[in-house]
């Protein structure tokens, strides 16, 4: 027999026991559908993180810290006795490939919006030098930014101004509002307020940003900023380089540690990304890993039933065998039924990840919080829409798994029919 008989009439054994090949093919379904689903949903996570990352990055700025580690780096007041100043800029400014080096303080102070007063995370900066590194994102709705700003000017992230994005405005270009420092200790607090005047608003930044401008933050001069919280140390220095190439980044990164030692941490959006991109791809893997169990359990169940099905059509073996059908023959025949029903559950299973994971989308995130338009009482995003994305590595390796489990599990039993003698085989009952 050639390969489209055989093919043919493993086909025509499958439709003569639909029900049983369909219980069969679900096991297949319900893996594969898992496995796609989970991956879908972890691929299109990871697109909506890496692009709001790259909205809320400069890859062409580095993000200097004192201390060690990126723990200590991303945690304000980290307490490590290292610690940088602005006259730490101009030291950096000279180190070649780069443009423009400008500090920042950042703390979180009450922030009165409206009649209510919030925890925002209040930044100091040079207004100039800020705004020519994060040309893109640090960019005002209505006007530009003042380059010389007085003491008590203050500019708001979009969110601060419009937390839902519904047209409630907290506050507008022009009012005056408060600012509460609280210092000293718990059980003696020194309580300090400060009056600013709105002279901006910036246009909408979305994504996730660390180091960056942010929809959730405030900006106020440096100066003033070191005046309030009583300090001359900053909380990072935002280097731009001549170009965001890696050798660049090299080059500027071991100069910087030349420099300071193991006393800084010198932070690459890029290498964060790729750090970020390579986690989500080991979660992917694990889920897939964990959905594959099904699998196990669906291959399980087609030894079974194949089993079943040699022993139910051993005389049909032994007719076979009689009419001169050799044992590769046999085999090769219950292998391709295995095969088929691989295939069809491969196939019906990648529509219904595809599905599952779309209607877990539309309509579960949601009731989770997980919808574009769900935000909390600040109007953070709590989690970005996810599309699940279907990639052509995953479509293929859902066939593979699908048909390679089927096969791998009815090596057995198609073993086993091959091996039964013709005469033996006419007399089963």
């Amino acid at each position: 027999m050639d390969i489209v008989d055989i093919f043919s009439y493993a086909w025509g054994g499958i439709k003569l026991r639909k029900l049983r090949a369909a219980l069969t093919t679900l096991g297949i379904i319900i893996g594969i559908a898992a496995i796609v689903a989970l991956l879908s949903l972890g691929e299109g996570f990871r697109i909506v993180i890496t692009s709001q990352f790259e909205r809320g990055f400069a890859l062409d700025v580095l993000t200097v810290t004192a201390g060690r580690g990126l723990l200590a780096s991303i945690i304000a007041g980290s307490g490590s006795e290292e610690y940088l100043t602005l006259n730490d800029t101009y030291i950096i400014d000279e180190i070649a490939g780069v443009k423009q080096a400008t500090a920042t303080l950042s703390k979180s102070i009450g922030v009165s919006l409206g009649t209510k007063t919030y925890t925002v995370t209040v930044v100091g900066i040079n207004f100039t030098e800020y705004s020519t590194i994060y040309s893109t994102s640090f960019v005002l709705q209505n006007s530009s930014v003042p380059l010389n700003p007085s003491n008590d000017s203050i500019i708001l992230g979009y969110r601060l101004y419009d937390p839902w994005k519904n047209g409630t405005i907290l506050v507008r270009v022009g009012d005056y509002i408060n600012l509460t420092w609280t210092t000293g200790s718990i059980a003696k607090p020194i309580v300090k307020r400060y009056t600013f005047h709105v002279v901006g608003v910036l246009k909408e930044i979305g994504g996730i940003s660390i180091f960056g401008p942010s929809d959730i933050q405030a900006y106020i001069p440096i100066t003033t900023a070191q005046e309030i919280f009583e300090t001359d140390q900053v909380s990072q220095i935002q280097v731009q380089l001549v170009n965001s190439e890696q050798t660049t980044i090299d080059s500027v990164t071991d100069s910087i540690k030349n420099i300071y030692g193991d006393k800084v941490t010198v932070i690459s959006p890029s290498a964060m990304l790729n750090t970020f991109s390579s986690i989500l791809s080991t979660v992917q893997l694990l889920l897939a890993g964990l959905a594959g169990i099904s699998l196990l359990v669906a291959g399980i169940g087609i030894m079974n039933i194949m089993i079943v099905s040699v022993i139910e059509r051993t005389r049909e073996i032994g007719i076979l065998k009689s009419l001169g059908m050799k044992n590769k023959t046999v085999m090769t025949i219950f292998l391709c039924e295995a095969a088929l029903i691989g295939l069809v559950g491969a196939a019906i299973g990648i529509v219904f990840g595809l599905g599952l994971s779309n209607f877990v989308t539309t309509f579960i995130f949601p009731l989770i919080g997980g919808g574009t338009n769900q935000t909390n009482a600040q109007g953070n995003r709590v989690v970005s829409n996810i599309t699940p994305v279907l990639t052509p590595t995953v479509c293929l390796g859902a066939f593979f798994f699908g048909i390679a489990t089927s096969v791998l599990f009815a090596l057995y039993p198609a073993w086993r029919a091959s091996k039964l003698k013709p005469v033996e085989a006419l007399r089963y009952e």
